[in-house]
């Protein structure tokens, strides 16, 4: 997948994918590796942050608006309404923090299947932080079960040394394009324009962590 961070005239689809999972599993740190190749250490995200990737696959031009969520608590209610119109959804967990495993099922898994508005939305389940692997807790197989059990993709990366983070986004968008409703919705999404939800303005720029 050919791919830039530079803004392109022209797309033919737009697809809106979403970010979960609990604090200081490293979302933001994927979404920064993705989208400028690039990691840092980041500090808790605000509320919600929101960055645009563009990305070519095959011959289609494909405009990604990636949206990252807090994972505190607090931000619930107003995160809950970003699952709207997401063609894709990825759930992170730290390799290292058990409770960030348990949580998926616990707490992320309900509130996908809560609030999501689009029956197809692929899911992507992330393990990331593999780069400290001495101090895994979780392993791969687990992450392999709760794909199988839940329907997910699923996939082990480090956001820290770009180890399959670009495969990671890779394999959802491939399967969103193979998802003949997804791909309806993502020709037609720029009727209705996604980008009228817009992250509040104090956290539009705001990159960090989780």
């Amino acid at each position: 997948m050919d791919s830039s961070s530079g803004t392109l005239p022209e797309f033919d689809y737009l697809f809106k994918l979403l970010l979960i999972g609990d604090s200081g599993v490293g979302k933001s740190s994927l979404l920064l590796s993705f989208t400028y190749d690039t990691f840092e250490d980041l500090s808790p995200t605000i509320g919600v942050d929101f960055k645009v990737k563009h990305v070519t696959v095959g011959e289609k031009k494909l405009k990604l608006a990636i949206w990252d969520t807090a994972g505190q608590e607090r931000f619930r209610t107003l995160t809950s309404s970003y699952y709207r119109g997401a063609q894709g959804v990825i759930m992170v967990y730290d390799v290292t923090r058990r409770e960030t495993f348990t949580n998926l099922s616990d707490i992320w898994a309900k509130e996908f299947n809560l609030y999501s508005t689009n029956q197809d939305c692929i899911k992507m389940l992330v393990g990331n932080i593999v780069d400290k692997d001495s101090e895994r807790v979780v392993s791969k197989k687990e992450g392999i079960d709760f794909g199988r059990e839940y329907g997910c993709l699923f996939i082990e990366c480090s956001a820290k040394t770009r180890v399959n983070v670009e495969q990671c986004f890779d394999e959802l968008v491939l399967k969103i394009l193979e998802t003949p409703s997804l791909l309806a919705e993502g020709s037609a999404v720029v009727k209705r324009n996604i980008f009228k939800q817009k992250p509040p303005e104090s956290n539009a720029s705001t990159s960090s962590c989780c």
